[in-house]
């Protein structure tokens, strides 16, 4: 079912509105898919149908962006039988996110980036708002037209590469050269196009952390902030590796998926690595998280073989955002924005990530216990009461 069409204005009345900044209760006026205005006492535009809708003082916030979600699946490292499979819209929506990224990752053999980029239309098709990658762990790596800086001229919802494997035995295992190659591809692509041309890092337990990433970026021709390195939180050698640099003008991307409580016995838990780069003082601006949404989570032996999987839940930004504040004592403005603005600016998203007049209408609503409630993709709501009011095409649970 494709999303729902609502009257052309929506009103939603008395949310306490984080847009990220407080701006205390307020009403918006959803025109389309755009915020029209937003006030308190807004009125129903004379003439024209309306459709009220009443928070009462719960917390709206933009509606989070997810930039590392494997729609069409990932995995494979344990065999045939271990490929995850797309992710389902509803699954998206009922975890507050509005806004996905897709990628591959390991498998770049069985999975293609237009079968990602198909799948990032249908998503879109059905309400939400889709990005991708192109490429996958490996270089030289897997395009659409034969190079990545054509890929992100060329083809609209390709913003960037990734995700490529680094400090990672699934990687390709390549030179500096080449990692600076793939980087200057992707930054002039974002030029020519405007985009933001990211290479989405994966990061593994390899011993060499971020080395490879300071010598690409060492003589500021390629500068830090082209890459966007991710599962920074894996273990605590790498997250204190990321602390640095963090502080030399890097971009921290924590993986909400990857904690203690999902079964990396040896991660950094999500929130408190937010916390603990903010005591050290790195920038907020520099800190966002990503779910690694539908991707698989191999667990490997001293010896590299796989004896474990399970799968990452985009769920757990959420859950992440929740503790950040009622466990890690950080104020909820500033929690939402390392899934809402900061991803955006990073992203060059700019019709996303705030919630101000003639942005998208993207906004997920929660209680006061962080418990989801609503949420709203551009301007059609998506869950209500944390159910989905919007499926799949081909979901069967509306059934």
């Amino acid at each position: 079912m494709f999303a729902m069409k609502n009257p052309f204005f929506s009103l939603l009345r008395g949310a306490k509105v984080f847009a990220p900044e407080p701006l205390g209760v307020q009403d918006i006026l959803i025109a389309g898919k755009t915020i029209a205005a937003i006030g308190k006492n807004l009125s129903v535009p004379v003439g024209y149908d309306c459709q009220e809708i009443q928070l009462d003082g719960k917390c709206l916030f933009p509606g989070f962006i997810d930039s590392h979600v494997h729609l069409i699946g990932g995995g494979g490292e344990g065999g045939y039988a271990t490929r995850t499979p797309e992710v389902l819209l509803s699954s998206i929506t009922t975890s507050g996110v509005t806004t996905v990224v897709g990628c591959l990752g390991t498998d770049g053999t069985t999975r293609h980036v237009t079968s990602l980029l198909a799948k990032a239309r249908g998503l879109e098709a059905e309400g939400i708002s889709t990005y991708i990658y192109t490429g996958a762990y490996e270089l030289p790596t897997p395009t659409i037209t034969g190079s990545v800086r054509s890929d992100i001229v060329i083809i609209d919802k390709i913003i960037g590469a990734g995700e490529i494997a680094m400090s990672d035995h699934r990687s390709a295992q390549p030179s500096i050269r080449e990692y600076q190659k793939l980087a200057a591809e992707a930054r002039v692509g974002g030029m020519l196009s405007g985009k933001a041309g990211i290479v989405d890092m994966h990061l593994g337990d390899g011993s060499d952390k971020l080395d490879a990433l300071f010598a690409v970026t060492q003589n500021g021709e390629i500068p830090k902030g082209q890459f966007l390195p991710t599962h920074l939180n894996r273990n605590e050698a790498l997250f204190s590796e990321s602390l640095r640099w963090g502080l030399a003008g890097g971009i921290i991307d924590i993986t909400s998926g990857v904690s203690p409580a999902a079964g990396s016995s040896k991660a950094v838990k999500p929130s408190t690595a937010v916390r603990r780069a903010l005591e050290v003082v790195v920038p907020l601006a520099q800190l966002t998280m990503s779910s690694d949404g539908n991707g698989s989570m191999p667990i490997f032996d001293e010896k590299g073989n796989t004896v474990g999987v399970g799968v990452a839940n985009q769920k757990s930004l959420l859950a992440e955002v929740a503790d950040m504040v009622n466990v890690e004592g950080i104020a909820v403005e500033k929690a939402i924005q390392v899934v809402t603005s900061n991803v955006a600016r990073v992203l060059k998203l700019a019709n996303k990530g705030c919630v101000s007049s003639g942005l998208d209408a993207d906004f997920t609503v929660v209680d006061t216990n962080f418990v989801l409630q609503d949420v709203w993709a551009q301007g059609c709501q998506m869950v209500q009461n944390g159910k989905p009011l919007v499926w799949g095409t081909f979901e069967t649970a509306r059934f």
